[in-house]
């Protein structure tokens, strides 16, 4: 049985392997998901009506392609705060769901040098202080 099951699970793990991307970055801008799926990028100017109107911020990374991935650890407020600015997401992808779990957001700034905005390790300390406990989820 041993020699069966260590092979098999050794082939599962290469087959599956190009779906996950581990420490991957992806650079684009932070779009509304329905301005993406429209195939518009989100106003400039307007972001205010356009965080009203939209539920879910995704990281898109060619416009041209229609090409983003969701970003479901980090909250829809961290993402709506850089909307149309360059982003740089640092964290796992799984590309058949077109998500990434994100351990790091910088946002390019003025002087095109790039600024830690979130780190998943900064939510879980400040969970920490809050309610004594790591945060329990994604």
């Amino acid at each position: 049985m041993k020699r069966f099951f260590v092979p098999m699970l050794i082939a599962l793990a290469i087959v599956a392997a190009p779906v996950y991307a581990v420490g991957a970055q992806f650079v684009g801008s932070i779009q509304g998901f329905n301005c993406v799926t429209q195939g518009k990028l989100c106003p400039v100017g307007q972001e205010d009506p356009v965080i009203a109107a939209e539920n879910v911020f995704v990281l898109l990374v060619d416009a041209a392609k229609g090409e983003y991935y969701f970003v479901p650890n980090l909250d829809r407020g961290i993402m709506a705060r850089h909307i149309n600015q360059t982003a740089r997401i640092t964290g796992k992808a799984n590309m058949s769901m077109k998500s990434i779990a994100a351990e790091k957001l910088e946002v390019m700034g003025a002087d095109r040098s790039w600024r830690q905005a979130w780190a998943k390790e900064w939510e879980e300390d400040i969970y920490k202080q809050l309610f004594g406990t790591p945060r329990s989820g994604p």
